[in-house]
C-alpha cells in the first residue's frame, strides 16, 4: 500500500486545467493538487456548510440569494474554527510531498484553498436547502 499513490488515484481528472511554464509554483499546486481535492471534497463541504447553516439558527436558509454569498463568504473569513475545520479536510487529502511544499507556503496557499471553497460552496448555493431536525 502506498498512500500517495493511493490518494492520487482516488482523485478526478479534471480535463480543463492547462499547465504553463510562466506558472507559479502556487498556481501550478493550485492547479495540481487543490482542484482535484476539491472537486472530490465536493459533496462533503455542501454537507459541511448546511450543517453548518442549521448549527447557526438556520438564519442563511432565510436570507436572498446576495445575502447568502456574504454569508459563506464571512463564515470562511471569520469564523476561524469553521475555515480551521474546511482546510482540515482538504490537508488531510494531500500526499508527503503535498504535504512539505503545502508548509513552505502555508498562507497563502490557505488563501488560495478558502477561496476556492467560498467559489464551490457559491456556486451550490442552490442545493443548499434547510436541514430541520
Amino acid at each position: 500500500m502506498n498512500r500517495s499513490t493511493d490518494l492520487k488515484e482516488c482523485r478526478p481528472t479534471i480535463s480543463s486545467t492547462l499547465f504553463f511554464d510562466s506558472m507559479s509554483d502556487d498556481e501550478r499546486f493550485q492547479n495540481a493538487t487543490l482542484r482535484p481535492i476539491l472537486q472530490l471534497q465536493n459533496d462533503l463541504f455542501v454537507e459541511v456548510f448546511k450543517n453548518y447553516a442549521s448549527k447557526h439558527k438556520n438564519v442563511f436558509f432565510t436570507l436572498t440569494t446576495d445575502k447568502q454569498i456574504s454569508y459563506i463568504e464571512n463564515s470562511i473569513q471569520r469564523d476561524i474554527k469553521f475555515r480551521n475545520s474546511l482546510k482540515g479536510m482538504i490537508i488531510g487529502q494531500f500526499t508527503l510531498e503535498e504535504y512539505k511544499f503545502y508548509i513552505t507556503n502555508s498562507s497563502a496557499l490557505n488563501k488560495r484553498m478558502m477561496h476556492l471553497v467560498k467559489e464551490r460552496l457559491i456556486n451550490n448555493i442552490q442545493v443548499f436547502r434547510p436541514i430541520f431536525a
